[in-house]
């Protein structure tokens, strides 16, 4: 953990959720006073549950955020969400370049780029995923992917203190597999030292959460590795309970 930077515990419930399931978003919403100010927390819902899921949480200090969005503000693009809308909704967040949108929908790192600079002129904030896969990493190649992914989907002229960088290797989502905490470690010194080149004196803003099967079990021994400022949580964000113990491992 990043002593500086306060922890973000973000839940992406990807394909999941029905109105009904809106009760375990206001559980969360009620949980999450008790966790504190100190910890920053945020449910990614799929848009059909955006608009109900921000008025749930108005005013309770619980962000709420999408799940992906096409680049542009508006146009003739069927079945797309713009930013703009993901904001006038409630977001605040957006995740993007999650492996499942990069390796099933063949998402590029440059469109990934186009994205976040959507995002950030409608004035949401980008959590951009990055990671390997089981073969990248056998063979040796996670940093130089990571990298690659950094370099091909971070703009330029981005304004870096507005970006979150989730690390989620391939092979751990889901699994219930790990990395161990030497290799989250690594991994997470190496983005922020690959940010740091980029972007001098800046990069101690930006916070690096860990994804890949966190769970209550193991949430303290992750939150608490060097610059992990938090997690991006999959199937255990959908259980409030869950979602609500991983934030209060948070190191704070």
């Amino acid at each position: 953990m990043t002593k500086t930077l306060r922890p973000l515990i973000a839940g992406n419930w990807k394909m999941n959720g029905l109105r009904k399931d809106l009760d375990e978003i206001a559980a969360i919403r009620d949980g999450g006073v008790k966790v504190g100010g100190a910890v920053e927390i945020v449910v990614c819902p799929p848009f059909t549950l955006l608009a109900a899921a921000a008025s749930l949480c108005e005013g309770s200090g619980i962000g709420i955020g999408g799940q992906d969005c096409h680049p542009e503000k508006k146009g003739a693009f069927t079945g797309d969400i713009a930013p703009p809308m993901l904001k006038d909704c409630g977001a605040t967040y957006v995740i993007l370049g999650h492996s499942e949108r990069r390796l099933i929908h063949g998402e590029s790192d440059a469109l990934i780029r186009d994205k976040i600079k959507g995002v950030q002129a409608a004035g949401l904030a980008a959590i951009l995923c990055v990671g390997e896969t089981a073969e990248q990493r056998s063979t040796g190649q996670a940093l130089a992917v990571v990298g690659e992914q950094l370099a091909g989907s971070i703009p330029r002229d981005v304004s870096i203190e507005g970006l979150v960088i989730a690390y989620e290797p391939v092979w751990a989502i889901g699994t219930g597999l790990t990395p161990t905490a030497e290799d989250i470690a690594e991994m997470h010194g190496f983005i922020r030292a690959k940010l740091e080149e980029s972007w001098p004196g800046k990069a101690a803003t930006v916070r690096l959460l860990y994804g890949g099967s966190v769970k209550p079990s193991n949430a303290a021994k992750l939150l608490a590795i060097a610059n992990v400022d938090g997690a991006l949580i999959g199937g255990a964000s959908l259980i409030a309970a869950d979602f609500l113990a991983i934030a209060a491992a948070c190191p704070v």
